[in-house]
This record gives structure tokens, C-alpha cells and sequence, in this order.
């Protein structure tokens, strides 16, 4: 399971010309599964990306996560994430989870966020040709791998 999460101050996903969400600060994930993952994968990360400590607090050093200030989170599916680059230019994708699996635990994690964060948080939708739109604050991006936890 990879994730990449940005911190935002706002952050929009629109398909078919229609807006599904939008957030105001918190945080975006992208996040991509393998078959591999398990619900161990889900908890681990969701309690990572929840304890994050990346927003300023008030003496501007990164030591409040995402609870912490009240944040919003948003959660978008991208396959991509698990792109295997070394051979020719065309990137190969036989990491990614196909659907039938990767759908639930996508779902899973949305519901272990909410779960943890007590609240909805706004998604896209898993397989659709999205267009996301957000401001990065800082700028702050975090790559988070449970299969290589650094």
C-alpha cells in the first residue's frame, strides 16, 4: 500500500465536469493498493497518515497532525502509484491491485480514516477519470510504502 499526502489548504476532485468533494486544510491522499495488502496495511497507514505531524502550530514548527487542527481529509484511488519504471518508457502496473481487490480495501481505509478521525471524509470515485485540483501548502508531500517503512 503507497500513499503520497499532501498537506493543503484546499483541495477539489471533479468528474464528468461535476464536483464530487472539496476540503478546505488538511490533508490529500492519493493511495494505491497491491494484492499483498491486508487490513494490517490499512490500520498501520491510517493510523500514520492521521499522527503525521505536519502542520505548523503556533510557533510555526510542524508539530500538529492533521486531527490535531481539525483538518479535512480527502481520499483519491490511483493505481499509478504502484508504476514499475526500470524497462522502456511505457510504465507496467502488474503491482496494482486489480479491482476486485483493490476496491475493498479502499474502501476499508476510507472507513478506517473515518473511524479514527470521527467523521466523513470526502473521497473520489475508485476507478474514474478524475481531475483533482488542490493547493499544496508549504509545499508538503509525504511517500508512505508499508511495504518499506522508513
Amino acid at each position: 500500500m503507497r500513499t503520497v499526502t499532501q498537506r493543503v489548504s484546499r483541495a477539489s476532485v471533479t468528474i464528468e465536469g461535476e464536483l464530487r468533494c472539496r476540503i478546505g486544510q488538511g490533508l490529500l491522499v492519493l493511495v494505491g493498493f497491491e494484492a499483498a495488502d491486508t487490513q494490517e496495511d490499512i490500520d498501520w497507514m491510517a493510523h500514520k497518515l492521521l499522527a503525521l505531524r505536519i502542520f505548523d502550530d503556533e510557533r510555526g514548527v510542524m508539530n500538529r497532525s492533521v486531527m490535531d487542527v481539525g483538518g479535512e481529509v480527502c481520499i483519491v484511488s490511483q493505481f499509478t502509484l504502484h508504476a514499475l519504471t526500470a524497462k522502456g518508457n511505457r510504465p507496467a502496473y502488474i503491482r496494482a491491485a486489480g479491482r476486485d481487490i483493490a476496491v475493498p480495501l479502499y474502501e476499508k481505509f476510507v472507513q478506517a480514516i473515518e473511524h479514527s478521525l470521527g467523521r466523513p471524509v470526502a473521497t473520489g470515485i475508485f476507478g474514474a477519470n478524475m481531475q483533482v485540483e488542490l493547493v499544496n501548502d508549504g509545499p508538503v508531500t509525504i511517500l508512505i510504502d508499508t511495504k518499506n517503512k522508513e
